[in-house]
């Protein structure tokens, strides 16, 4: 009997399927609390603290009048609120209120949970393997681009 091996995804496809399953997973989070997936991603983004809506344009890859609405639209849902920046008067920041910190920690920690039992079956060694590629990946595209992920100081990202 001849077996076949099922053929490796090339490098870009593999990143492609993969950044799908990522969005898959954390529209299904979204869906669970009754959020957007860009709502969880402006709640998870807060959970560091205030942010500037500068800022928040950069991480979340949104226009300004796109920010304003989904802001608007988190602010009517009572997860976030406006405060004037202490140091620039003109400007304001956005933080989570008391709701939106929890929905926030339970966005953030459902799509945690589902990404790491997704690689539970991989060696430690592969894990750090790929974090450190996609971390290499990212930091090329910052440089390159000037988009910003997430700042280190600020990170609340999916760490393991």
């Amino acid at each position: 009997m001849v077996t076949t091996k099922e053929p490796v995804l090339g490098f870009t496809e593999a990143l492609v399927r993969l950044a799908h399953l990522v969005q898959a997973v954390f529209g299904d989070v979204s869906r669970e609390h009754d959020l957007t997936p860009q709502q969880a991603q402006l709640l998870c983004l807060l959970m560091g603290g205030p942010v500037g809506m500068t800022e928040l344009t950069r991480s979340l890859h949104l226009e300004k009048s796109s920010l304003t609405g989904l802001v608007d639209r988190a602010e009517k849902r009572g997860l976030v609120v406006r405060i004037r920046d202490a140091r620039d008067r003109r400007a304001c920041l956005i933080e989570l209120t008391c709701d939106g910190a929890r929905i926030a920690v339970q966005a953030h920690d459902g799509v945690a949970e589902r990404l790491e039992t997704l690689a539970g079956g991989l060696p430690p060694e592969h894990r750090e393997l790929l974090a450190g590629v996609i971390d290499g990946i990212l930091t090329e595209d910052t440089s390159l681009s000037g988009r910003i992920w997430f700042s280190p100081e600020r990170e609340t990202g999916l760490r393991t």
